[in-house]
């Protein structure tokens, strides 16, 4: 099980001096540091285009950073890479292709074997509550459920890093609740580096061993808060007097960059 610190930890995932313009007038990221431990969850927030999902494409290897370096187990990410899963804030599924065959779209396209790679496709759908599903086509399921099988086509090719941008903020409060608790039971039960983005201050501190807050842009690193609830996190944790200091420090470093709208 992952405890709560991992700073003693090696890096798995490490940001170096890493900047991002677009063009000459707009620079997305200034001067980045940041270091991520193998197994750890951390959140990032910051107000509305701050550079977060800049800095999440560029983890993925979806965009270069115009200065500096990202590494990923030592080696620069330089591009898509096999050992790291994403998850979006739209679902994205093939409209015309069932649960289980969404879920097997990584599989497909890396040629690991679909019949091999079933049995764990169906392992994972079980594991996040779409057993029963699996022939199910998108348009038939509700939008948490959507995301739970982008979550399983994340991870059915096992990545060391799992990036999610936002996952859940097109969800209803509810169901956003259900699917912080799923993560955070999937989380400790596979071991994964997650890098989580949200807006959500509460959702950064329930889920995270981490929280960076970030400045408005050009996006950096303000604050970083350490927190050390133990796990599994109950939702009934967001109603304690520690978590509500948390979630103030978190807010008073956004207010102090003007990040609060």
């Amino acid at each position: 099980m992952n405890t709560a610190q991992h700073t003693g930890s090696p890096e798995h995932i490490a940001v170096r001096s890493l900047t991002k313009r677009y063009g000459t007038d707009v620079t997305a990221l200034a001067s980045i540091d940041l270091g991520i431990a193998e197994g750890e969850l951390v959140a990032i927030v910051g107000p509305s285009g701050c550079g977060k999902s800049t800095l999440l494409r560029i983890l993925a290897g979806l965009m270069p950073p115009t200065e500096g370096e990202a590494r990923l187990g030592g080696s620069p990410i330089a591009g898509p890479r096999k050992d790291i899963g994403v998850v979006f804030q739209t679902p994205v599924l093939f409209p015309w292709r069932s649960v289980l065959d969404n879920a097997l779209l990584p599989v497909d396209v890396q040629k690991l074997g679909r019949e091999r790679m079933r049995a764990t496709a169906m392992e994972l759908l079980k594991l996040v509550g779409l057993q029963g599903f699996e022939h199910h086509l998108p348009n038939q399921l509700s939008g948490g459920m959507q995301q739970r099988a982008a979550l399983v086509r994340a991870l059915i090719h096992d990545p060391s890093v799992l990036l999610m941008d936002e996952p859940f903020g097109a969800l209803d409060a509810m169901t956003r609740e259900q699917m912080n608790l799923e993560l955070q039971r999937i989380w400790m039960e596979r071991q994964k580096t997650v890098v989580f983005v949200t807006h959500s201050v509460g959702e950064a501190v329930f889920l995270a061993d981490r929280v960076i807050v970030m400045s408005p842009r050009p996006g950096r690193i303000v604050d970083t808060l350490a927190v050390d609830f133990p796990r599994p996190r109950p939702l009934s944790v967001m109603n304690t007097e520690a978590f509500g200091v948390h979630v103030s420090r978190i807010r008073q470093a956004l207010n102090a960059t003007g990040g609060l709208e």
